[in-house]
């Protein structure tokens, strides 16, 4: 399965990602919103496990590929995850340091919300984050979705939650 854009494209990822993904995953400036910076095991498990999404959900976290060169710059897709104690379909992305405010994950993840539209029957998608996390809030708003909540979060302290439904989407693109 590959989801192609302008620029990009996300196609399932695997162990020969490990070097790519590690660069991203153990960046202490690109994960200092995330309750841990990876160490190489914590990347082989997230490969691991996105892996097996693929076999038991048909989705997960894709590897984000420059169209031109076919480098691996990040990971984007859709994952369930226990948001505020209920297992919810979220939209999530990072992006390498020297490949951000370049539109890469807006356009990853609007993809990503659009396959998820057209391939699942879930009734709204949400993306979620620490509340500091303002790069990550303002890429869930550019793919239009709004401020849904924000909890208490062992985690993350305070997480924030962004949603948009079905019916907000087909509104968006009546306009």
């Amino acid at each position: 399965m590959i989801i192609y854009t302008d620029r990009l494209f996300l196609r399932k990822m695997n162990m020969d990602d490990f070097d790519a993904l590690y660069k991203i995953l153990a960046d202490t400036n690109i994960m200092q919103h995330y309750p841990y910076i990876f160490d190489e095991e914590r990347v082989r498990s997230w490969i691991e496990r996105n892996m097996k999404r693929y076999t038991e959900n048909g989705f997960g976290l894709w590897a984000v590929c420059l169209k031109d060169t076919g480098e691996m710059i990040g990971d984007c897709g859709l994952t369930l995850q226990l948001i505020d104690g209920e297992m919810l379909p979220e939209i999530g992305y990072h992006i390498r340091a020297n490949c951000q405010r370049k539109g890469y994950a807006k356009e990853a993840a609007k993809a990503v919300l659009d396959w998820a539209f057209k391939n699942t029957d879930y009734p709204a998608f949400y993306s979620y984050c620490k509340y500091t996390n303002t790069a990550s809030i303002k890429t869930a708003e550019s793919i239009g979705m709004h401020f849904e909540k924000e909890y208490p979060d062992p985690a993350n302290e305070i997480t924030h939650v962004s949603v948009i439904t079905r019916n907000e989407k087909v509104l968006a693109n009546q306009s």
